[in-house]
């Protein structure tokens, strides 16, 4: 298959590139490298996908329009390009419209009416559901964030993209993704960077928040799947199990052998209490279930957390025997 992936080089778009180039199909990546965290992050993410002879890179904002050359006769489109976190999108709203709505309607309408699309998949988000998000896909949607009310608007546009034009979209909401590269403002990434490092973990809330946890390989594998579900459906994606951040502290401390240091405060503004994806109606139309434990997981993070740390504690000393 043809395939192009938005959002090619973050945390899931990279790893999904892997496997579909894995698979054999051909990929053209798109990203435009908004600043949500460091460019340099997302460029190690590309840099074994540059090297493959069916990968290619396209680096351009969708926002200001999709060109024909970049999906044409494409098959499957993987749109997971998005503005991201909820924080930001309080004070910023314009941004994440312009990444999330604006962007998602320009990709609609550079695939409206192409003869050779056969799927467009839409990564949406558990946030769409608001504070309470545990549940099948008849969830009522009340996002309690900006970042989930673009995520929604988005979804709808899908829709109506499918109603009134054809175009064969399929909506998975995504429920806390974590694993290798993830993002490094993310909650597990900044949890096992502080207790490698001895620094305080900053908990935001009493960290009773119950979530349901996605690992990587997972997501992914669930992504791929979701290409053979009937078309203008909507599904959850999420891993099963279900873990406070307090207890996601202990799982880390006992992987990594150090005591976490906390430091307590005030919850967020729209952050979720509790997500837990029921994935059923995904099981029944493709057959995917999630695979990793929690534990399994979080080892894998932990692993790929201290190799990135020690690289990065190479070329420090490196650069100093330079200057020297």
């Amino acid at each position: 298959m043809r395939c192009v992936v938005t959002g090619a080089a973050g945390f899931i778009g990279s790893h999904l590139c892997e496997r579909l180039l894995a698979d054999g199909h051909t990929v053209t990546g798109i990203d435009c490298f908004t600043d949500y965290y460091p460019r340099t992050v997302k460029e190690r993410n590309l840099i074994e996908l540059r090297e493959h002879p069916h990968f290619t890179f396209r680096e351009l904002d969708l926002s200001e329009g999709v060109s024909a050359d970049v999906v044409g006769g494409t098959e499957w489109v993987f749109h997971l390009a998005a503005m991201a976190g909820l924080t930001r999108s309080w004070v910023d709203f314009d941004l994440y419209n312009r990444h999330n709505l604006t962007a998602t309607h320009r990709l609609l309408e550079s695939l409206k009416g192409s003869p050779t699309l056969k799927r467009m998949i839409y990564a949406s988000t558990s946030s769409v559901y608001g504070k309470y998000a545990s549940g099948d896909e008849s969830l009522p949607t009340r996002p309690s964030s900006p970042y989930g009310i673009t995520k929604l608007a988005s979804e709808q546009l899908c829709r109506v993209y499918a109603d009134e034009f054809g175009l064969p979209a399929t909506v998975l909401r995504f429920f806390s993704v974590y694993g290798p590269r993830q993002r490094p403002e993310m909650g597990y990434h900044l949890f096992i960077d502080a207790i490698l490092k001895g620094k305080p973990i900053k908990l935001t809330g009493d960290g009773l928040q119950v979530r349901g946890n996605t690992y990587i390989a997972d997501c992914v594998d669930a992504v791929v799947s979701s290409t053979v579900a009937l078309p203008g459906e909507t599904f959850n994606l999420g891993g099963g199990e279900l873990v406070t951040v307090l207890e996601v502290f202990r799982k880390l401390e006992r992987i990594i052998g150090k005591s976490a240091i906390i430091e307590r405060h005030p919850a967020r503004k729209g952050d979720q209490l509790a997500t837990g994806a029921d994935v059923s109606k995904l099981t029944r139309h493709v057959g995917w279930k999630p695979t990793t434990s929690i534990d399994e997981g979080l080892e894998r993070q932990v692993e790929w957390q201290r190799a990135m740390l020690s690289q990065k504690s190479k070329v420090s000393v490196f650069l100093q025997r330079v200057a020297a």
